[in-house]
């Protein structure tokens, strides 16, 4: 991975590197872009064929950022969630068809990653499953699977539901909230999920300056 025009901060707790490097495993490598370098990067470049996830709570901007930077245009559970809620009924409940929006969701996804192109897809980072599967297909290419991790307020967030007009509940939010502040914490001891080569931190201001996110060239 390279950034572009980049000052991040990076670390690797050493304790963590020095296991890995024993057990001849490459050290993740974590970038920190919350407010830790002068000049924000405007892009960020994948290694061809990589998969990149973006997490981070409901609100924070994931959707955005994917529409606004993501080269191939993404993938996004919510994009298929709009889809399959045009064909239904208005006063048909989300509930109902839900699990076929889902299903939908990782077809999709699944199709992008037998193509064999670098893949962007949204995570809303409790399904740790869907990490898993996403890894173990990045290695059964060759490929690396990386994290962009979204730090945003709690209250920033729920802001942006209010926004969109679409929030989750409080319930769905506080598991939300869980699962991505154990992404972040573990991030910053250099603990990243199985599988996972790198994690890029961003806050809002991070994350709004990015106008790319993009794979290299094939060789």
């Amino acid at each position: 991975m390279t950034l572009q025009r980049s000052g991040a901060y990076m670390t690797t707790t050493a304790r963590a590197a020095g296991v890995r490097a024993r057990l001849g495993v490459p050290a993740p490598v974590v970038r920190d872009l919350r407010d830790r370098s002068g000049r924000l990067p405007r892009s960020l470049e994948f290694g061809h064929g990589d998969v990149v996830v973006i997490s981070g709570l409901p609100g924070s901007g994931k959707s955005t950022l994917i529409r606004r930077a993501a080269e191939g245009g993404g993938i996004d559970s919510q994009d298929t969630r709009d889809r399959w809620a045009a064909r239904m009924p208005r006063l048909l409940p989300y509930a109902v068809y839900r699990p076929l929006v889902r299903a939908a969701h990782y077809a999709g996804l699944w199709r992008a990653l037998r193509s064999g192109a670098g893949v962007i897809v949204h995570d809303c980072g409790t399904q740790s499953w869907v990490r898993r599967w996403l890894a173990r297909e990045a290695r059964r290419r060759g490929r690396s699977l990386h994290l962009l991790l979204l730090d945003v307020a709690p209250a920033v967030a729920r802001a942006g539901q209010r926004e969109r007009g679409r929030g989750v509940s409080p319930y769905a939010f506080s598991r939300h909230r869980y699962a991505v502040s154990r992404l972040l914490r573990d991030a910053e001891r250099g603990r990243l999920p199985s599988g996972c080569s790198s994690a890029t931190l961003l806050d809002r201001d991070a994350a709004t300056a990015l106008t790319r996110i993009g794979f290299t060239p094939a060789a």
